[in-house]
Order: C-alpha cells, then structure tokens, then sequence
C-alpha cells in the first residue's frame, strides 16, 4: 500500500491493528507492510504494537522496579506501572509540542530513563524515535535529523545541546529541543521537568487518537546505520519487528519473567543495545541499572560490582578491556599458586570442549576448580549472578573467548545488522562452538547464496525481523531486500554440519588481487592479531595489486575522556615486547631505529600467518607498523569500533604506495 493510499484511508483499530498490505518492503514513511506470520510456534506470535508490549509489562510487572539510575550518588528507581506513566506523559507533551505523525523525535545522550522514555513516548505519539550517536559530529546529526524530518530533539546536556544550536537555522521541522540533565541556559530549550509538567496537564484524548490511527506493520523507530560505507541510512522498523524479536529472543535466551537484571552502557543509537535494554527488557520485565556516562572510561567496573547483573551483552572492546585487566592480575602469580590457576584453567577449557560437543557433564574435579578460582573471579569481577555472556556488534579473537571459557565465564557471540532488529544467529551456552555467531532460533531462517567451493557464500535473512526499508531510499532498499522478503547482508560465511555460522568476510571488503585470486581478509587478520599478541588492529591490503600487504597497529593506552589513543603500550603488548628482551615501552620506542627485536617477533608471526595460507595469494609479502592505533576520534573506526576501511585506506595511501613502488 502506497503512503497516499494509507493516508487516504482511515483505520481506526489500533494500536495492534494490521493495515492490509501486500508488499514486503517500503522507503515512505506512511507505508505499511506484509507481516510475515507463520503457522506454528514463534512464527505465529500474535502481532502487536510497541505500547501494546509495554502497557503489558506495565500490567504484568506493575511493582518491579523497571529503571534504576544513579544521582547524586542515590539510586533512583520506577516501577513498570511508573515507567508507562512517564512514557504516556511525555507522549501527550511531545503532540503538544508539535509531533506529528511519521516525524522524528531525535536523541542525542548516554543512556538513562529519560532516554528510554523519549524513545518509546515519540513511538506512543505516532512519531519515529531516532536515537543519534554522542560522538556524532553536528553536521552528522544534521543529516540524521533532516532525514526523519524531526521536530523535536532531546539532548542530554550543554555539550550535546551545543551540537543542536549549531545546525538549529538547517532544520526547518524542528520545534522544540529539551535538556534532559541540568538546567537549560540557552533560549527556548526546555528542561526535563518542564516537559513532564506539560504532559501531566494535557488530556489524554489526542494521544488516544494517535493510538488507534496506529498499526502493528508500520514503522516506529529508526536506526540509523554507523556510516562505515557511505552516508548513514535511517532503517525503518516496524512495531511488529521490535515487539516479535523481543518476543523470540526472549524465549530462546530464556530470561526468567520479572527476574532478570541488566546493566545498560552500550550506545542506544545502535540497534543491539535497543532490543536488549528496552524490548527484550519490556518483554521480560527485566530491571535495568544505568551505568555512569563514564562507563566505558573505567567506572563499569564499579557499577557491575555494585549492581551484579545476570546478563551481560558487551562489544568486544570491553570483553578485551576485562580480558586485559585479569591478564595483568595473573602476572602477579607466581609459584605453587600459579600451578593451581593454570590446572584450574585446563578444566574450564575442557568444560568448553564437552559443551560444543553437547556434553553438559562436568569434570569429576570442577566443584574444586569453580570453589578455589571461577567463583572467586565472578565474585571479583561482580558476575557472581550472571548466567548470560554475550559479545556482539563486531568480532571477537577466538583467544579471548577461549580465555574467558577457561575461567567458566561461557562467552558466546550474537551476530545481526540494524536491518534484522540486531540479533539473527545467538550462541547460548547449551549451544555454541569457538568462533562461530551461534546457530540460527526457531523463527529466524539463513540461506547462503553463491557458494565457492568451499562452502563460503552470501549471508540471506528471513523473517518477522527483517526491517521494513530504508527511510526515502528506495533503490537501496532493492539492492538490499529482494522480493521474496530476504535481507541480503553483503556478509560471506558458511554454515557447518551443525548449522552454526561462522563469519569469513564481506563482499565489499573482498580483495581481487591483480592475479584475479578473491581474498576475504577477515580471516587473515584474524590469524595475524592471534599469532601476535601486541597487535591492536591490522588491515590487508590488495585490490587489484600484484601482492597482499597489511597495515599493523599495537595496542596502546586510551585517554578515557577524550577516547584518544596514547602512544605507551598496554600491558599486553609490554609484556609481548618485554618477553623478547625489548625495553620498549611506547609504539615510538618500537619505531625508533627500529626496534630489531620486535621487527623480528612481528615478521616471524606474519612468516607463520602466511604457513597458514591456503594459496600463495593470500601470502602476506608485505607489513609496515602504524604510528597510531585506530580510533573512532582518528576517524578510522566507527561507532561500534568497526573499521571503515575505505577512510584507512585513503588516510595511508602514502604508506600503502610505497609497499607497491617497484
């Protein structure tokens, strides 16, 4: 159905109401799609909209605490009955304030209540929540914003706000903005307590109106894609995708209803971090704490202590951060002690083992193991009550989720993109293997199309989480979901006999040497960082050139107020650097003269990388070591730290021509 159609006609039965439609697949803002139900099981799910799903939590959990945040050094906490009141308040001052339907409400802040309650109050006025990265620039938030049409911007304090007043004069929709944290100075923004007040006032009757015009199969929230190929595009997902990828992954995960406590610290902007702090959590009646805005600067650390979660979904960073910290702990441990750390280890590692092979017996010594050093490191690390372990958004070196297996913390990777809700294959620990994304749940389908020989082929998604379109873009949302409803990823992997997926590139990354050998370069990377330990980053080089070269960077130390990246090494890499007889202490050290000794121990593990090569064509020939490692304030990464590949390349072709100048 057309978006004139949909607003010719009124439909007066929401807001779980289906509009009649036979496409899969829409780039309007009004349109409506086919939702794809299925006829048994998770497939058949009644469909329903987003303040359907919360008026239920509000109803089924009205007394648990739904959102807990810190202030003042006071934890404040609402209710579920409390939170739906809140989100129908704000709702009622958002119309007031000029929210159309089909127009943004932009967020612009680090993740608390009234993050929350803006990005479901927009859905509950008929609007578009549209959450906008912190570390955005404000012409990048411009264009997010100019995309969604919006009209009203929530920011979190004066140096976000800043980025708003900046492009205010380019944004003709735009109606009100409102602070959210302190008290406004500037003129015409509101504050938080004021836009509460106004709602409070306001009868109920407009938004009731904007309720029953709503439907299941239309768009309700835009997640706007990192940047890392082009422009960002806003991907538009129905009420139907978030409530029923709640819904499945709820239940293939297996939350206990009105148990479950999360900490949320991952940037909401990114659609993981949206359905597992507010969809699955609405779903399930999951509490959820707040982390400080410094969270991924050091304060994590604490708050995971104090709150004790029993999920945890972090990016690979963190995992790496964790992983680094518990390293230099064992540094310290000398003698007998380290003798029983290491035996302790060998049977996590062989509980790993028995559980991808579908063997849950436990060793006959693991209560000794879990007693003297696995708990211990729960208790430390503020995990004792966690029972879920998932690392998400980018890939994680096999090492780490070895290392974290050895000391039973089963840490197992999630694999989506914004156009599947986030989550499509899961690995649980009753269902996983080192190095794959999980296996794909019962209402989540994969097919892999244009296989090699070996199996590697094309990555296709199907189902009820399959976004609806891009906003305004409607050759990119061809190119991207084909008329049958599949979503085709530009992902290469390959599927096992067990049907767990394993990732092995993309197809844009894909190198074509000048010899016409395809070359995926994940997987060489990856082999390069496991055989060196002091890598932070590395890139391969060699679309359409003669030979493969690659561009190394060491782990170093960040500025956690800035997120620059300092020249001194991690412990990590000083001790790699420190094992080989090398003083060096900074990546200058290592560069000056240069280092022999670390130029030996790099190219010796590049000359192994290569033993591991399937052709003489994916032979490193090669390397040269960076400066600096790769940050998203260097501009090389992207929000969730992924690498943009085309901007590295550009930003070291000085460095890259040189490997090729005969």
């Amino acid at each position: 159905m057309t978006e004139s159609e949909v607003t010719k006609t009124e439909y007066l039965k929401g807001p779980d109401q289906i509009i009649p439609s036979d496409v899969l697949k829409t780039w309007e803002p009004t349109g409506a799609v086919k939702i794809k139900i299925g006829k048994r099981g998770v497939d058949a799910h009644t469909p329903i909209s987003v303040p359907s799903l919360l008026k239920k939590a509000a109803d089924k959990f009205p007394d648990v605490k739904a959102l807990c945040v810190k202030r003042d050094g006071v934890w404040k906490s609402i209710t579920y009955r409390e939170y739906f009141a809140q989100v129908c308040n704000i709702a009622k001052a958002f119309i007031k304030l000029g929210l159309e339907r089909f127009h943004g409400v932009c967020i612009l802040g680090f993740n608390s209540p009234e993050w929350f309650i803006s990005d479901l109050a927009a859905i509950f006025a008929g609007g578009f929540a549209s959450g906008i990265y912190t570390t955005n620039s404000p012409e990048a938030c411009e264009h997010c914003a100019k995309s969604c049409r919006a009209q009203i911007f929530v920011v979190e304090n004066q140096k976000q706000l800043d980025k708003v007043l900046q492009i205010r004069k380019n944004l003709p929709d735009l109606k009100a903005i409102i602070q959210y944290i302190g008290k406004p100075t500037s003129d015409g923004v509101l504050s938080w307590d004021d836009v509460m007040d106004l709602g409070k006032k306001e009868p109920d009757m407009e938004l009731d109106s904007r309720l029953i015009r709503m439907a299941a199969n239309q768009c309700c929230t835009l997640i706007f894609t990192s940047g890392t190929t082009g422009p960002p595009k806003g991907v538009m997902l129905s009420h139907d995708n978030m409530s029923w990828t709640a819904h499945a992954n709820s239940v293939n995960i297996d939350f206990a209803l009105g148990k479950e406590v999360i900490i949320s610290f991952l940037p909401l902007s990114h659609v993981a971090a949206q359905m597992s702090d507010i969809y699955m959590c609405m779903y399930s009646g999951v509490t959820v704490y707040f982390a400080q805005p410094d969270a991924l600067k050091g304060s994590l650390a604490a708050t995971m202590k104090e709150v004790r979660p029993t999920v945890l979904l972090s990016v690979p960073r963190v995992w790496e951060k964790i992983y680094e910290k518990l390293m230099e702990v064992g540094k310290s441990t000398k003698g007998v002690k380290k003798s029983i750390v290491t035996w302790a280890k060998s049977i996590g590692l062989e509980v790993c083992e028995r559980r991808q092979k579908q063997d849950f017996g436990k060793p006959l010594l693991f209560p000794v193991a879990n007693k003297i050093l696995f708990k211990k490191i729960k208790m430390a690390l503020g995990l004792d009550r966690c029972k879920i372990f998932i690392s998400a958004a980018a890939p994680i070196s096999n090492e780490i989720l070895k290392y974290f297996h050895s000391i039973n913390i089963p840490l197992t990777e999630i694999y989506g993109m914004s156009e599947s809700c986030g989550p499509h294959t899961v690995g649980l620990e009753t269902a996983f293997k080192i190095g794959s994304c999980g296996s794909t749940p019962p209402g989540f389908y994969t097919k892999l199309i244009n296989k090699d020989k070996d199996g590697n082929g094309e990555i296709c998604m199907y189902g009820r989480h399959v976004s609806m379109g891009y906003l305004h873009m409607e050759d990119e949302i061809h190119e991207a979901i084909d008329d049958e409803g599949w979503l085709h990823t530009g992902d290469i992997g390959y599927l096992d006999l067990d049907d767990f997926l394993f990732i092995t590139g993309r197809i844009k990354e894909l190198i074509v040497t000048a010899g016409g050998e395809n070359v995926a370069p994940v997987n060489i990377e990856e082999i390069v960082k496991g055989e060196l330990p002091c890598i932070g980053n590395c890139m391969l080089i060699g679309d359409r050139r003669k030979f493969l070269s690659i561009l190394l960077t060491m782990k170093t130390d960040m500025d956690m107020e800035t997120g620059e990246l300092k020249d001194s090494l991690l412990p990590t890499a000083l001790d790699w650097c420190q094992s080989l007889g090398s003083e060096a202490k900074t990546v200058q050290d290592v560069l000056k003269g240069p280092d022999a000794k670390v130029m030996k121990a790099i190219q010796d593990g590049i000359d192994r990388a290569n033993s591991k090569a399937i052709s003489n064509a994916q032979r490193i020939q090669k390397w040269t070591l960076l400066p600096k490692d790769f940050s998203i304030p260097g501009g090389e990464c992207g929000p969730t730290m992924k690498m943009k590949r085309s901007f590295i390349a550009e930003k070291y072709s000085d460095v890259i021509e040189e490997f090729y100048n005969e």
